[in-house]
């Protein structure tokens, strides 16, 4: 399929209750924040992975859509499948054409060839790659790729307060852990929540990056449905409650784009609704208004959600 024509960037809500929406590892597991004005933080990365899981739950390795990085991937080993999948298609060619006179360089391609064939490979095959990019310039080069969907760190509305819950288990490890116990076998942890948060991040979608990557109009649907779906499969333990609230998006009516991204952004407010007293403890505490008259001309707004 041929990649996108238009460029698009968006704009989406979600929220988490009683939560950890992304850990700090070097906090403790505490929820993500800045220390200077005390907002939460999701990192790009923690989103992506979300939509990766996604498409790999719902196309299931299907081809052309296997998740490049996965728990426990070896990368090497999909490089060399690329490679691989390279000199098969040389030898092909080759043994089609029997009379093409071989270059003074030899039969095979050179060496930044194998890489481009091989990057491209990469693309076809794998559905984050072609979305998102990868540095694949390991010990066996299949190249570097730009994607041209990227997301920046999503910030909440308000600062946050992580709470530090204590909790107990009833059950040990081993014998000797029992023994230590001295007839009880409760042991104390602690978990961090935030007891609610709304959080606004930032997306880009390039067309001419597309056009590199092979990025489609079926990859673009796709991914709006991750969007939507991604916190739908990912419940757990420390995010029991988080949901997608809004998906407002930009089309562009061409390739680069009627205007810059933070001033389309700009034109999307969330504030606090009515009386607000009290700490923000839902959805309904909030407020979305769009500046529909301010849009661009030729540019579309769509509310996905």
């Amino acid at each position: 399929m041929s990649a996108i024509q238009h460029r698009y960037d968006f704009v989406m809500f979600f929220d988490v209750a009683n939560g950890n929406p992304n850990g700090d590892p070097d906090a403790g597991n505490m929820p993500r924040l800045d220390p200077e004005t005390g907002h939460g933080l999701v990192t790009d990365v923690c989103l992506k992975r979300k939509i990766r899981n996604y498409v790999e739950l719902t196309k299931n390795n299907q081809p052309g859509f296997e998740i490049y990085v996965r728990e426990k991937a070896i990368l090497n080993q999909q490089h060399a499948r690329a490679h691989e999948a390279r000199k098969l298609t040389s030898a092909q060619a080759k043994a089609a054409e029997p009379e093409k006179k071989a270059s003074k360089s030899g039969s095979s391609a050179n060496e930044a060839e194998a890489v481009d064939e091989a990057r491209a490979w990469m693309c076809r095959n794998f559905y984050d790659i072609r979305t998102f990019g990868a540095v694949m310039s390991t010990a066996i080069d299949c190249g570097q790729v730009r994607g041209p969907v990227q997301l920046a760190f999503a910030r909440s509305l308000d600062p946050i307060v992580p709470r530090e819950i204590t909790i107990t288990r009833m059950a040990v490890t081993t014998e000797q852990e029992a023994e230590k116990q001295k007839g009880g076998n409760r042991t104390m942890g602690h978990k961090f929540i935030i007891p609610y948060a709304l959080y606004r991040v930032h997306g880009f979608i390039s067309a001419p990056l597309a056009e590199k990557t092979g990025f489609s109009e079926q990859d673009l649907d796709l991914m709006w449905q991750a969007l939507q779906n991604m916190f739908e499969h990912d419940h757990s333990a420390s995010r029991g409650e988080m949901a997608l609230r809004k998906l407002l998006v930009f089309k562009h009516s061409d390739r680069l784009g009627q205007a810059p991204a933070q001033k389309l952004f700009e034109l999307i407010k969330a504030e606090r609704a009515g009386v607000h007293d009290a700490p923000p403890r839902s959805f309904n505490d909030y407020q979305i208004t769009v500046e529909r008259q301010s849009l661009p001309e030729g540019l579309e707004l769509l509310e996905l959600l």
